[in-house]
């Protein structure tokens, strides 16, 4: 087994005014908060949990990379200072404006616009963008993903001329690059991390 992670449920069914927990454990924001406003105290200095088995390498390296891209502090999930509230984006609701920056051709119309930002307290963005017929190269100084919502999407370059269709997923990391392009139409979420995405070009 791994590290313990200590969630608000467990907070919630402590029975005395403190909650011991292993020294190494995870507590959660939530958990954090429950116990905050409960009056528990949380308190380290429990068994630490037993080394993790090679069988559970993979559990181990998932909570590694969700707590350090969430900001550990030790280890731990830090709290938010001040907890974002949850934002519905309707595609109905998106503004496309022409895309940009360079890159696409003349003969190509390219639309995007940004619906979660740093703004709304995310540590990533999201937004949706539109292509029509041609091709145009982009480096990512970012992490992003893509869901193909219509048309064809065509990753070429690093991209290994990867096909996404309305439901794939496509995967571009840091540092590729790629050209962007579709026969006829293309439309697709992107979400990428960081937030500030733009301020890498």
């Amino acid at each position: 087994m791994g590290r313990s992670v200590i969630t608000a449920a467990e907070v919630e069914a402590a029975s005395g005014p403190s909650l011991v927990v292993p020294t190494d454990a995870i507590v959660t924001p939530l958990a954090r908060d429950v116990a905050k406003d409960r009056g528990i105290s949380i308190v380290r200095g429990g068994p630490v949990a037993a080394p993790p088995r090679a069988d559970d390498a993979l559990t181990t390296k998932i909570r590694s990379i969700v707590s350090s891209m969430l900001g550990s502090g030790g280890g731990e999930l830090a709290a938010p200072t001040s907890r974002p509230r949850v934002k519905l984006a309707r595609q109905a609701d998106a503004r496309l404006e022409p895309f940009p920056y360079p890159g696409p051709p003349p003969s190509m119309a390219v639309t995007a616009g940004d619906v979660v930002t740093a703004d709304d307290g995310a540590p990533m963005a999201a937004g949706y963008l539109t292509l029509t017929k041609g091709a145009f190269p982009w480096t990512l100084t970012y992490d992003e993903i893509q869901i193909v919502l219509e048309g064809e999407l065509h990753l070429g370059g690093d991209g290994g001329d990867q096909i996404g269709r309305p439901g794939d997923i496509l995967y571009v990391p840091k540092g590729s690059s790629i050209t962007f392009g579709t026969p006829s139409w293309a439309k697709f979420i992107y979400v990428t991390f960081p937030a500030n995405w733009e301020e890498g070009l």
